[in-house]
C-alpha cells in the first residue's frame, strides 16, 4: 500500500461523507415543500487490484436516490384545488414550453387564465369534455390539455338527451282517430300532458309540451312542441308550419304494463336554434293507476358563470353554475412507471422517466392500480427531522474520521522525505 493511495481513499471518504451531508442538508430545507420525497445517500466500496503482502486501497462511491414510493402524510386544506393523490401515481403538470412531467405537489390554484398551476409553476393537466367522454392514452401524454377552470367565464350548453319517464292510465278513454295531437287541429285533444325546459345553442329556454295519447288497446302516441307556438290562450293548433316537433308511438304489455320489447323506446326531438334532443321514453309504464311522471330530466344551461369547481375521487373537474346546475369539464389522469425510485428527479420538484424507472403508463384514478385524487389536501414531505440530524451527526464524524486518515497519511509522508 503506498501512502498516496491512502491520502486517495481518505479523500474519497470525506468526498462520500460530503455527498451524504448534501442530501441530509436537502432534506431539512425541504422539509415543508408539498410532495417532496427525501434523498438518501447510499454508499458501495471501491476495491483496487491487490497481491500477497501489498494491499492497495480503494475508497468508497455515493449513489443518491429519492424515496420516491414513500407516500408522505396527507394535510387538509379548505382549497377544492389542492390534490393529493391517495396510493400509486403522480399528477401530469407542463412547464411553460409545454413539456410534460411527473409530480405529487398539487398546490394548485388557477391562474390570470383559469389554468390550474401549482407553487412551482407547473400546469396541470388533464383530458377534456369538451369532444364527449374522455378516455385515456395508455402509453402516452398525447390528448392531454391545461385544465381551465375560469370562473368569470359565460357557459351556456345545449339540450343534447334527456329522459322522461311517466305512467299512462291503463284504463283512459281512446281518443278518436282525426282528434290526436299530431293531427294538430282545434279539434286535438289528448289524454296527459307534461312540459320540460330545455336550452338552444345560446342557452335560451325552450319549454316543450309533451303530450301522450292514447290512441287503442296497448298503444300510445307521444307528441313534442313547442310552447312558444300554442294558440294564445288555448294550445291547439300550434303554428304550422312546424306543428309537432317530433311524434312516436309506443306499444305496451297488456299482461306486464312494460313497453313491447318492438315499441320505439326513444325520441328525437330538434330543438329550435338548437341541438336534436334524444329523449329517453325507455321507462314508460301503463299501469291502473293515475298519470304520474317519476322522471323528467334534459341536460344544458342558460348563459351562467361558474360559482364553484369540485374535483372527485375519480379526478373529474365538475363546474357548478349559477343556476344550480352543473357540468363535467376535464378528468385527471395518473400517470404511474415500474420503478418509481429511479426517477430522474428535477427542480420543481418534478420527475421524468429514464431507462432506470421505466415507461409512463397512464390511467384514470381508482383505476389499474392507480391512486384516488383527494380535493382538499397536499401530501406533506417524507422528511423526518429527527432521522436527518441523527444522519448529520454521524457523516460529520466520518468525515472527520477520513481527514483524520489523510492527514496521517500527509504526517507519514513528511517523515519519509526527511529521511537521509
Amino acid at each position: 500500500m503506498s501512502l498516496y493511495g491512502m491520502m486517495r481513499t481518505g479523500v474519497s471518504g470525506m468526498s462520500a461523507q460530503s455527498n451524504r451531508l448534501s442530501s441530509v442538508a436537502d432534506n431539512i430545507a425541504n422539509s415543508s415543500t408539498t410532495g417532496y420525497k427525501r434523498s438518501d445517500t447510499q454508499f458501495s466500496s471501491l476495491l483496487l487490484p491487490s497481491t500477497s503482502g501489498n494491499y492497495n486501497s480503494g475508497g468508497v462511491t455515493t449513489t443518491t436516490t429519492h424515496n420516491v414510493t414513500d407516500g408522505g402524510q396527507l394535510q387538509y386544506t379548505t382549497s377544492d384545488t389542492d390534490l393529493a393523490i391517495q396510493g400509486n401515481g403522480f399528477f401530469v403538470v407542463s412547464d411553460p414550453n409545454g413539456t410534460p412531467y411527473l409530480t405529487r405537489a398539487g398546490s394548485f390554484v388557477p391562474n390570470s387564465a383559469g389554468q390550474l398551476v401549482n407553487a412551482a409553476g407547473f400546469t396541470l393537466l388533464g383530458y377534456s369534455y369538451a369532444n364527449g367522454t374522455p378516455s385515456v392514452t395508455a402509453n402516452g401524454f398525447q390528448g392531454l390539455v391545461p385544465v381551465t377552470v375560469n370562473q368569470a367565464k359565460l357557459t351556456a350548453s345545449p339540450s343534447t338527451n334527456g329522459v322522461f319517464a311517466a305512467n299512462l292510465p291503463s284504463n283512459a278513454t281512446q281518443v278518436a282517430a282525426g282528434n290526436y295531437p299530431s293531427d294538430n287541429t282545434t279539434t286535438s285533444t289528448y289524454t296527459n300532458k307534461s312540459s320540460l325546459v330545455t336550452y338552444d345553442n345560446l342557452g335560451n329556454k325552450v319549454l316543450l309540451d309533451v303530450y301522450s295519447t292514447k290512441t287503442a288497446d296497448n298503444t300510445w302516441e307521444v307528441s313534442v312542441f313547442n310552447q312558444a307556438d300554442a294558440a294564445p290562450g288555448t294550445s291547439f293548433p300550434y303554428a304550422d308550419p312546424p306543428g309537432a316537433l317530433a311524434t312516436e308511438t309506443l306499444t305496451f304489455d297488456g299482461a306486464t304494463g312494460k313497453l313491447d320489447p318492438a315499441s320505439a323506446k326513444n325520441i328525437s326531438v330538434p330543438i329550435p336554434n338548437g341541438q336534436t334532443l334524444d329523449l329517453d321514453l325507455s321507462s314508460m309504464s301503463q299501469l291502473a293507476a293515475d298519470y304520474t311522471v317519476s322522471q323528467g330530466q334534459v341536460n344544458g344551461n342558460a348563459p351562467d358563470g361558474i360559482s364553484k369547481v369540485t374535483i372527485g375521487s375519480d379526478g373529474t373537474v365538475t363546474a357548478e353554475y349559477e343556476d344550480g346546475s352543473s357540468a363535467a369539464l376535464y378528468r385527471i389522469p395518473i400517470a404511474d412507471v415500474p420503478s418509481p425510485d429511479n426517477l430522474s428527479s428535477l427542480p420543481g420538484n418534478v420527475y421524468s422517466a429514464n431507462n432506470d424507472s421505466g415507461a409512463v403508463t397512464m390511467g384514470f384514478p381508482n383505476s389499474s392500480g392507480m391512486g384516488a385524487v383527494q380535493s382538499g389536501a397536499l401530501e406533506s414531505s417524507n422528511v423526518d427531522i429527527a432521522t436527518e440530524l441523527t444522519n448529520m451527526i454521524q457523516a460529520q464524524s466520518d468525515y472527520s474520521a477520513n481527514s483524520k486518515v489523510f492527514q496521517t497519511g500527509s504526517n507519514l509522508m513528511d517523515i519519509l522525505l526527511n529521511l537521509k
